[in-house]
Formats: structure tokens, sequence, C-alpha cells
């Protein structure tokens, strides 16, 4: 079969499955998993080279951890150190010292054997999980960054776990590198990285930017993803945290969103490659003639996981639900421990039939992973509202007055009094079935993601009066900001804030005028609860009014603290004792009068 005539194949699985996946709200990666099952050896079998397509279409894990670096800025990385070394070394830890000595006495396996199984057990899908977090809007969550901590730690630990691997093995494969220069090998290509990352990759950014020309700005973005992959996997590192990195140190640059909009849709179409090639590997004839046995590795493992996890969510002060869809979100096996296996058995730890039904029972697992979150969907009583891949829509070309991104609940109101006052406006709003919802009502909404750059000039954002950003989402706002303070400095910027910490995000990036979105009603709710218990209106009135001069001077006079936990919390508390003492001297000048 020619390589058209695959790519064919592959594109029409993926379309045919995919939206049936999504309209059964199964996600769209146990589509992709459906549709490799159909075409691979066990189903249609209408291609066999399952292993070299899976090597291929792993590149599209690399592209995703290349992306997420580029959102993760280096003090954002160095925040969550205590997270990314605790919660994921207490998880790898805990769920090894649970699984090896289970592997060790069922599994007829000797210690060395057990204890490389129960770690390659021990990692998670990478892929999986932040695919299916993104999907869900879920990776800015609590359980989403606790995941996202713990899924790095794992990576990092690939390399230690593959470097043991021969400690413990006799070695097949010839004469290795002594392990100083296998070190000093890694030393000199992270340092190379690093140095060339943030001092020579962003000179050389932007002289492919000044040449004007968009395809080769998008060649050099995956040059740079390709040649740090390249790097790392020669002396033996992870290619996708190599691209995590190489990501991290362009982070900050001017670059970050154009490399992002340009390296998207390969992720995307690699990604889903990758998870076909998973669906094909599936070795259903194992299945067939121990099924018992499998399915209980699966399950075992999935629920060992589950607990660990859950446990460990607690602990660090997650609620029960959010606790449940981190262990939900990672509690599947990974695809690192294809590798680890198969370096197990070529250094004669693990038996090759052992590493097959293994390999087995982690692909299983993954495919278990989007089943989970449906049922927690179901269980907490949500269905999120479908994505549509539909194109945006582009707004007239004409000047309007004023921009609202973000159409909902919030920005319907700053519309309906432009409109009453006869000032025209263009509403910007990323919820394709909210724009069908508010266009039925007369209201003339545009779909469409306001941190695009070219939507925001198709708007008339170059003339405009002001841009209201309404959008429910915080990331999404914050972006939205960046993009338009950019290329807009004229704009004048009023942000709706979802709580006290995203308006000082909003205030670190020059936004001036910021609503905390519930902040006004809760206030007129706290005067009416005042008179409720006998308070005179004059006094509620009062009470309500010092509160919010105090708290107004405390948002700025704090601002500089916000990233700093442990100090907001101290300033808080002094907050609260200043307060209580002019509530007290009020009530003394009242005494007197």
């Amino acid at each position: 079969m020619s390589t058209l005539s695959l790519a064919a194949l592959f594109l029409g699985a993926a379309v045919i499955a995919v939206p049936i996946s999504k309209y059964l709200g199964l996600g769209s990666v146990l589509g992709y998993l459906a549709a490799g099952i159909v075409l691979g050896p066990w189903g249609l079998n209408l291609f066999h080279q399952v292993e070299d397509l899976l090597h291929i279409a792993e590149f599209g894990v690399v592209l995703l951890l290349f992306i997420i670096g580029l959102e993760l800025q280096p003090r954002r990385l160095w925040a969550l150190r205590k997270s990314v070394f605790g919660l994921g070394g207490a998880q790898l830890l805990i769920t090894a010292a649970i699984i090896a000595p289970l592997a060790y006495l069922f599994g007829a396996m000797g210690p060395s054997s057990a204890l490389i199984v129960a770690l390659a057990l021990a990692l998670s899908s990478t892929a999986f999980a932040l695919q299916t977090l993104a999907e869900k809007h879920q990776l800015s969550s609590k359980h989403g960054r606790a995941a996202f901590s713990i899924l790095l730690f794992q990576d990092l630990a690939v390399i230690p776990l593959l470097a043991l691997v021969p400690l413990l093995g006799v070695s097949a494969a010839g004469p290795e590198d002594s392990t100083v220069l296998g070190l000093v090998k890694v030393v000199v290509v992270l340092a190379a990285v690093i140095l060339g990352g943030h001092y020579l990759l962003r000179h050389v950014l932007r002289m492919v930017a000044r040449t004007g020309v968009h395809e080769i700005f998008t060649a050099m973005a995956l040059l740079t993803v390709v040649g740090t992959a390249l790097l790392m996997e020669a002396v033996g590192l992870s290619m996708a945290l190599g691209a995590f990195l190489a990501g991290v140190l362009l982070a900050d640059s001017e670059y970050r969103h154009e490399l992002e909009a340009d390296i998207e849709p390969f992720k995307s179409l690699l990604l889903g490659l990758f998870f076909m090639a998973v669906g094909m590997s599936v070795e259903l004839g194992q299945i067939a003639e121990q099924p018992v046995r499998v399915l209980a590795l699966v399950g075992g493992l999935v629920l060992v996981k589950f607990v660990v996890l859950y446990g460990l969510g607690r602990y660090n002060g997650l609620n029960g639900t959010a606790a449940r869809s981190l262990a939900i979100s990672i509690s599947q096996g990974g695809e690192f421990a294809f590798v680890i296996l198969n370096v197990a058995v070529l250094y004669q730890i693990v038996p090759n039939a052992d590493a097959d039904l293994l390999i087995l029972v982690v692909t299983l697992s993954m495919a278990v992973t989007p089943l989970l979150f449906g049922v927690n969907d179901w269980w907490m009583g949500r269905n999120p509202p479908e994505t549509s891949g539909a194109a945006f829509d582009t707004p007239p070309d004409e000047v309007r007055h004023v921009i609202i991104a973000g159409f909902g609940r919030f920005g319907q109101i700053v519309g309906r009094v432009l409109r009453a006052k006869k000032i025209p406006f263009t509403a910007l709003e990323s919820d394709q079935e909210q724009v069908a919802y508010v266009r039925r009502f007369g209201n003339q909404a545009y779909y469409g993601d306001a941190a695009r750059l070219d939507l925001l000039r198709a708007a008339g954002a170059a003339e405009a009066a002001a841009l209201v950003l309404a959008i429910d989402d915080m990331d999404a706002t914050l972006r939205a900001v960046k993009t338009a303070s950019k290329h807009f400095p004229n704009l004048k910027l009023y942000a709706r804030a979802r709580n006290r910490r995203h308006a000082y995000q909003l205030m670190d990036l020059g936004v001036r005028v910021v609503w905390r979105e519930t902040y006004l009603s809760s206030l007129d709710m706290t005067r009416a609860v005042l008179r409720g218990l006998g308070y005179s209106d004059a006094e509620s009135t009062r009470a309500v009014a010092r509160f919010q001069e105090h708290d107004e001077a405390l948002l700025y006079a704090h601002r500089s603290l916000h990233t700093d936990e442990e100090k907001m919390a101290q300033a808080a508390i002094q907050g609260a004792r200043e307060l209580a003492d002019l509530f007290e001297q009020d009530a003394v000048e009242d005494a007197k009068t």
C-alpha cells in the first residue's frame, strides 16, 4: 500500500471513529483506539508494521510536551518543584512498593524482575492523561496541576530507571559506555540545550521571523523540537523531556504564541496517530486465550494506582472530587513502560512472554481511562459540552467601538447596555454552542478565540475603543490579554477576574481596570444580611463601605506578595485583624455620639 493510501486510510478512520466516540460521550482518545483496533492485525488487518508506526507516532507526545513547556514559564516550573518531586516521587515509590511484592509472590518473578516490572507499571501515560484533561479543560485545575507534576517527575525518572536495568541484568547487546562517560554526555547535552535555548535560539527565531515567510517560521519551530529531541535521544534521554525543556526555555520569549500556533496542528494529528498505533498493538489473541488473567491484571493495576493517587491527593489537600479525578486521570500504565520492559527483555531480566503480557495490560489500562472519566462524569452528574472542530467565524471588516471577548452571562450584560445606548460592538465567543444560543435571541456573536491575533485584527482591534474581557476561563483571559497588550498597546482593556489571584495576574500584565465578578454582588448580599440581623440601613451601609475601602487598599498593597503563598496568608491574617480594629473603633465612636 502506498504512503498516500496509508495516509488516506488513517485519516478516514479517524474522521469516522472520533466523531462517533465524541457523540457517545467517550472522548476522542477512545475513538482513535477503536479505529486502531479495527485497522490493525486483529481487525481488518490493513496495516502490519505497528511497531514502526508507533515509533513515528510517538513524536506526537514529543510535540505535546513542547507545547506544555511553552505554557510553563521557568518561574512557574520552579514553583512546582515541591509537588513535582514530593508528590511525584511519593507516587512512584509507593506504587512500586505495592506492585513489587505482588509480582514477586504471584508472578513467579525474582527480586530484580519484580522491581523493574513494578517501576515500569508505576509510570503513567503522559499522552493519554494530558490529552484527556485538555479536552475536559481541566489542565489548570488543582487535580490537573497535580497530575502534570506527577507525570513530569515520571518523565524525569525514566532516565535513572533505564540506567538501572543494565545494572540488574545480563547484557546481550554488547559493550556499553561507562557510567561516568554516559553521565558526562548527559550533563553536556543538558547544558547545550539550556544555554542554546536561552541565548541562541531566540536570536535564530528572530532572524527567521524577519523573513516574513510564515512557512519558514513553521519549519523552524518543527526543527527546534526535532533537533532537541534527537539530541536527547542520542545520549539515552527522553525525547519528550528534551522537548519539554526546550518549550520551557522559550516560554518567556516573544514568539511563544506563534510557536504554539504552528506546532499545534502537527501535535494533534500525530497524537491521534499514536493512539491509533496503540490500538493496533492490542493483542486480542492473548485476551481470548486468558481473559480472566488479563482482565484481573488490568483491574489490579488500575485499582492499585487509583488507591495510591487518591490517598496522595487527599493528603495534599485535594477534596474528594479533585482527588478522584486525579486518581482516574493517571491510573493507567504509560508508554515508557513499553521501553523499559523491552530493555528488561534485552538484559534477560524479564522473560519475553511476561513482557508481552504486561505490555498488553498497560495498553488495555490506557483504553480504560476514557471509560473511567465517563463514569466519573456520570457520577458527578455533569456532562461537559462537546467542542466543535468547525472553523472560526470571521467578523465583518468594519470599525467597531467595543470588542467583547466572552459572551456568556457576564459579557451579555455589557452587551445589552451597549446596545441600548446604541454603541456598536463585536462579541467573540469560543463556545460554538453558546454562539448558536445567543444568536437565536437576536445577538450577533462570532465564534473565535480572542487570544488569536488574526481574529482580533479581523474584529477591528486596531481601531476599537475598548476590549472587554468577559471570558469565563482564567487561562484564556490571560492569553487574550497578552496578545492584545502586545499587538494593540493603545487598546483599553477591561477585564473580568474570577478571584483575587486572577486579578493580580491581570494587573501584572498591565490591566488597570479589573472587576472581580462576584465582588459587588457579595457586598450587596452582606448589606442585606446585616439589615436582616437588626442593623439599621445606615449601619449596614457604613460597615460594607468600610470593608470595601479596606479590601481595595489591601488588594493593591498585597499585589507584590501574591506569588508567595506563605506571605499572602500572613498578610491576610494581619488584614483581618486590622479590619476588626477598624470596626471596633467605629463602635467606640458610635457609643460616644
